[in-house]
């Protein structure tokens, strides 16, 4: 063992990673899509998720003042649509409009469902936490939503073997599991 930088040891552990995007809305209603690595379950029972979001993102403002997101998972056919809402800031472009994807009404948040996405979890925010460059959001799901089309989440991949390349471009490289 030799000591590494942390850039060494999370390129040894943070792919694969599945995907999701969060939707959250602005002080008008009008809503954005973040896409995201940085989630986790933390817990079941009531059932809560985690997102990690940088402070200097724009939708790190708009769920400190909206209190709810919808975390929505792409499946093998939004690649070309999940790159460009991750190399888009909604400061400057409606990510709906310029991708097509349909938002559609949420049950118990104001934020919409996407769609195209194999499933969608509705979530009122019940805690956040400073760490340091990002803030960890605590959501309390509200509702489920699952497509009723059978499709495989998209992944972040590197050059790790046993994956079905999607996308490979900007740097970035989406599959999903073969």
């Amino acid at each position: 063992m030799r000591k590494g930088t942390n850039r060494e040891a999370a390129n040894l552990w943070r792919r694969p990673s599945r995907i999701v995007l969060a939707v959250s809305i602005d002080e008008s209603d009008n809503p954005n899509i973040i896409v995201l690595g940085w989630k986790m379950q933390t817990s079941i029972h009531p059932p809560m998720v985690a997102i990690s979001i940088g402070k200097t993102r724009y939708s790190h403002g708009l769920l400190l003042s909206s209190g709810e997101f919808v975390l929505a998972i792409p499946g093998r056919d939004l690649a070309e649509e999940v790159l460009y809402c991750g190399t888009h800031s909604g400061r400057d472009v409606d990510k709906f409009k310029e991708t097509n994807l349909t938002a559609i009404s949420a049950s118990k948040v104001k934020p919409p469902l996407i769609k195209e996405c194999i499933a969608n979890i509705e979530c009122k925010i019940v805690g956040n936490l400073d760490t340091g460059d990002h803030t960890i959001f605590v959501g309390e799901v509200q509702a489920n939503w699952v497509s009723e089309e059978e499709q495989k989440n998209l992944l972040s991949i590197g050059q790790e073997a046993g994956y079905e390349i999607m996308l490979d471009k900007k740097g970035r490289r989406f599959g999903v599991i073969r």
